[in-house]
């Protein structure tokens, strides 16, 4: 019988990496866990984390603006980006800390190196050969930038979370989640943004009257959104840089953002050497068990390539070691998972857009809300909510729930419990509302458009 060094070796210590060294370990099996960066991978120091405490962070110069509706009298602010940074960088520091305890706690051995497969069984981290029974891939993804002229006058999300000093004005090219995320944040510190889109509408694959509702609430903001365009190139210009458009304009800015995609981060790991199929744009093909090609081999997380969330990692984690070490299969359902744009307004929504509902359905009800959130009366904050109910007419049931607004992504977790659970229209209508929120209003729709 081979004897191997551990039962499990997980490359990559981002948030499903670790979930899943630490519940194999939990079963009793010998975990390994390397990682070249960080703990907690792009969501704790690049991604969902930081972006949080930087939105918390550019939210209260509205709340300042709101103040004196209420009777406050506020004097006069400033705002000091490297205060901001430095206190994030402690945070981060501190959930480092909290991870690598954890892992410890759990009796998994952490390596810190460049990790590559040197076999089925065997990896090697800086030149030290560790053989493992199965071996799991995590290493997430990473921001692309297109191959155009001055793409190095370009930075990423990686690096706006360290910039030294905010720049002045800013064009950012995507119009995804993290492109109007940041938008959103730098228009509020005061940044002349521009967000630069090639679609014809911001945030594909959401409900179009989200879409079309972020898009005017963001330029009643002062975001200058350009869409049906893109970025051709990039000048240096002396302490600045000109983007050129393909329409011909050129727009003089401090720095240029992309965020137009993620890449997933399996180069250099020895995969095709080993036979591990990859997909046209690098990830990692797996079977419903995570199982790659090479069967001693898994993968999961977004470096897989399909639903690029933290917490769907989380789950696939918990599922791949269920199968390996547990008494039964816990697969992971990949139906009406809940997410948040954490945008200005903030946007929640779970399960079938209106389009893709009535493709599947041919009785589709939609019932839908634009209203004014109870503190927008008096903070003379000109800023909308809409919430938007998708049923199946034939059985009742709510198989779509949208919102942008305050609170949208606390409130549409709890929607989703309710519509995995099958909750009708008529469970919605009978339920008695929380007054006075903007929640209540999802239980007080009654008139279909």
């Amino acid at each position: 019988m081979v004897q191997y060094n551990y039962d499990l070796f997980v490359i990559g210590a981002g948030s499903g990496g670790i979930r899943t060294a630490r519940m194999a370990s939990g079963y009793g099996a010998r975990v390994a866990i390397a990682e070249e960066r960080y703990l907690g991978g792009t969501c704790v120091n690049v991604g969902c984390v930081p972006k949080k405490l930087l939105v918390y962070a550019s939210q209260f110069k509205d709340h300042f603006q709101a103040a004196a509706g209420f009777g406050w009298t506020v004097g006069e602010s400033t705002f000091n980006w490297s205060s901001l940074i430095a206190n994030k960088n402690q945070e981060i520091e501190r959930l480092h800390a909290v991870y690598g305890n954890q892992l410890q706690k759990s009796g998994v051995n952490i390596i810190t190196g460049n990790a590559k497969l040197l076999d089925a069984h065997t990896v090697v981290v800086d030149g030290v050969h560790y053989s493992a029974k199965h071996i799991v891939i995590a290493t997430g993804g990473w921001p692309s930038v297109p191959d155009m002229p001055g793409k190095q006058h370009t930075v990423t999300s990686n690096e706006m979370f360290f910039l030294d000093q905010l720049p002045k004005s800013i064009v950012i090219a995507g119009g995804g989640y993290i492109a109007v995320e940041f938008a959103g944040i730098l228009n509020s510190f005061g940044v002349d943004t521009t967000l630069c889109h090639r679609g014809h509408k911001l945030l594909r694959g959401f409900d179009e009257d989200i879409r079309d509702f972020l898009g005017n609430e963001m330029i009643r903001k002062g975001v200058n959104v350009l869409l049906n365009t893109d970025i051709e190139a990039i000048e240096s210009a002396a302490d600045t840089f000109v983007a050129r458009l393909i329409d011909g304009r050129k727009i003089n800015t401090d720095m240029v953002m992309y965020a137009t995609g993620r890449t997933p981060n399996s180069a250099g790991l020895g995969l095709e050497a080993l036979g591990v199929e990859l997909d046209g744009a690098g990830a990692i093909k797996i079977n419903a068990d995570y199982q790659t090609t090479v069967p001693s081999i898994y993968a999961l997380g977004d470096v897989t390539n399909r639903v690029n969330l933290t917490p769907v990692a989380l789950a696939e984690g918990m599922a791949l070691v269920s199968n390996l070490y547990g008494d039964q299969s816990k697969p992971v359902d990949y139906d009406n998972i809940p997410t948040a744009v954490f945008c200005q307004p903030n946007i929640g929504t779970v399960g079938l857009t209106e389009a893709q509902a009535r493709e599947k359905y041919p009785d589709i009800d939609i019932y839908k809300t634009r209203f004014t959130p109870m503190k927008n009366t008096l903070s003379g904050i000109d800023e909308k909510a809409l919430i938007k109910m998708v049923v199946v007419r034939s059985t009742d049931r709510v198989v779509g729930i949208h919102m942008v607004g305050p609170d949208a992504a606390e409130i549409i977790q709890g929607m989703a419990v309710a519509i995995r659970a099958g909750a009708t229209k008529a469970v919605f209508d009978s339920t008695i509302g929380v007054h006075p929120t903007a929640a209540e209003e999802l239980v007080t729709l009654r008139e279909k458009c």
